[in-house]
């Protein structure tokens, strides 16, 4: 999968695309990235797994739940103290 931010602004490209039929070359070319980029066949799988995917991670890649790097709950931060 690709970082989240990227695959957010891939769907959202889809949607802005998707609502101009002048574009139809550049919608197809959105269309296919999106398929590659979430291991599917169809547009409509393709927004299934990103809207699914996209609900689990944080924007910087960590899954939802897990602590952020440098948090106190996070057993491998290191605080230094002066």
């Amino acid at each position: 999968m690709p970082h989240p931010t990227i695959l957010r602004g891939l769907v959202e490209r889809y949607a802005e695309l998707s609502e101009d039929p002048g574009r139809a070359g550049a919608l197809e070319d959105i269309s296919y990235t999106l398929c590659v980029s979430t291991g599917t066949r169809t547009v409509e799988d393709a927004l299934a797994v990103a809207e699914s995917y996209l609900d689990e991670v944080r924007a910087d890649g960590t899954p939802a739940g897990q602590p952020l790097a440098g948090d106190a709950a996070d057993p491998g931060t290191v605080i230094l103290t002066a």
